[in-house]
């Protein structure tokens, strides 16, 4: 009788030590070297994020398209990132953390190449949306890493050393992602994440261990396809103000899908043994409110990330690198200022280390809508450094914040929830800043004072956002 055939393994996914023969080996610095690890994957997966938003005029002229249409190469990948993250919690109990990691740093690199590639716009939106799943997986498990190796007097400390790393990347991405597109074209904007998925991949394979146990958890198909649906419906709602109008069947269809899908998920999650996302998380107050906070605070990031570059470049006149060079101080106070939040958020309330940031991040947009007409070079970097430095309060402490309150068994979900409201805030974010845009542009005409204008009003637009953040934030302090 032949022998049983073995299921395929590939070497690098399976061959793994053993938690246990890792921190003997590498003793008390083996949680830090696991984060840096883990910390490498999660920057490729921002790189990803930022360094496109560059490239949006120059995909235009390449192309031959709308700005409302070339957005799609962005609210598409953001898309698939926020659907992504939602089976990540089953793919951890299925898989394993290292499985995970190792695949999705592979997945990452194979699109950013094949984007590289394309000589079509539509092969080029295929390869960000495999990069944005890829990304969407990658995303939570910085935070599982923090608060499952480290303490609790680390924990600041651990966070605000991944989040350098996290927010440095789309702080320096639009300088480095200027001068590559500058010299070599967009093409090369797919590329610039590729070493950190290469030395992530590395050191995953070598430091991050086999799991010790795997659970054959049901996968929640229907849960899963229903949130997948309504955040879908969701961007193509807010995508379809634009090319239909307010009014339009499809934009109210849209609208009415991704209601229903929240419903019928709700309805779910209250049925179901299993659901992807417990219903039960929500009932902890500064959980709860961490999820609005990071909705919202998603939201104002990522449209300020699209709003930011085109306002210096469309309405400034300046070259793709010179928008980079004058973000580029505002990289260098966020380095200086992230690990300082880190310890801070060790010895004091993260809620209010939360409330301090998201109140200078906001400040900094009502600035740009006040001086947006008569700017100048130094303005323009002081108002950015500000936004940084709240950034780099907001970071290390809004997951603490949030997650600390959670039973082990619960970190898996919350944090991936966490993640996925932030990512779905800068999906509507930036699909909303856009079309935004492009509407007031329109009203105003293509005048200097009409973009101007166009521009004024979409600071306005992010202000609002981060007031609604600190709303919600400040409601975050724990129940006694």
């Amino acid at each position: 009788m032949p022998p049983a055939k073995q299921p395929f393994k590939l070497p690098i996914l399976s061959g793994a030590p053993a938690y246990d023969d890792l921190t003997a080996r590498y003793g008390p610095r083996y949680k830090w070297l696991a984060l840096v690890a883990v910390g490498l994957g999660i920057v490729a997966a921002v790189l990803s994020t930022t360094s496109f938003n560059v490239a949006i005029p120059a995909l235009t002229r390449h192309f031959g398209l709308g700005q409302d249409r070339v957005q799609w190469a962005i609210t598409g990948y953001m898309g698939a990132m926020t659907a992504a993250m939602l089976p990540t919690p089953w793919l951890l109990d299925r898989l394993g953390f290292r499985r995970c990691f190792l695949g999705a740093t592979l997945v990452l690199a194979a699109a950013s190449i094949a984007g590289s590639l394309s000589d079509g716009f539509a092969f080029l939106v295929a390869a960000r949306i495999l990069q944005g799943a890829a990304a969407g997986v990658l995303q939570p498990l910085g935070t599982l890493v923090v608060m499952r190796l480290f303490p609790v007097e680390n924990q600041g400390r651990a966070s605000g050393m991944l989040s350098f790393g996290i927010v440095l990347a789309p702080a320096v991405a639009p300088t480095l992602g200027g001068l590559l597109l500058d010299h070599f074209g967009w093409p090369a904007i797919f590329l610039m994440n590729l070493p950190f998925c290469l030395l992530a991949a590395g050191a995953g394979i070598w430091l991050l261990p086999k799991p010790r146990e795997i659970r054959l958890r049901h996968f929640d198909w229907f849960g899963v396809g229903v949130l997948g649906l309504g955040t879908l419906a969701l961007v193509e709602g807010v995508s379809s103000l634009q090319h239909a109008g307010p009014l339009a069947p499809w934009t109210w269809f849209q609208w009415g899908l991704a209601i229903l899908s929240v419903v019928l998920f709700v309805r779910h999650g209250r049925r179901s043994a299993a659901p992807i996302i417990s219903l039960g998380l929500f009932r902890d107050r500064p959980f709860a409110m961490g999820v609005l906070v990071s909705m919202a605070y998603g939201f104002g990031l990522y449209a300020s990330t699209y709003v930011i570059p085109i306002f210096l470049q469309n309405a400034l006149g300046f070259s793709a690198t010179a928008a980079g060079l004058a973000l580029l101080p505002s990289g260098i106070a966020l380095a200086v200022a992230i690990p300082i939040a880190g310890r801070l958020t060790d010895r004091h309330s993260p809620q209010r280390i939360t409330v301090v940031g998201l109140g200078l991040f906001g400040l900094s947009f009502v600035l740009f809508a006040v001086m947006a007409v008569h700017i100048t070079y130094g303005e323009i970097i002081g108002i950015t450094v500000m936004g940084r430095v709240g950034l780099a309060l907001i970071l290390p402490a809004l997951s603490l914040a949030a997650l600390r309150g959670m039973a082990a068994e619960q970190l898996g979900q919350s944090s991936t929830v966490i993640s996925y409201m932030r990512q779905l805030g800068g999906v509507l974010g930036v699909a909303i800043a856009a079309v935004f845009l492009a509407w007031r542009e329109s009203v105003y005409g293509a005048t200097p004072a009409g973009i101007f204008s166009a521009f004024t009003e979409s600071f306005v637009l992010l202000a609002v956002a981060f007031l609604l953040a600190l709303a919600a934030a400040i409601r975050m302090e724990p129940q006694r």
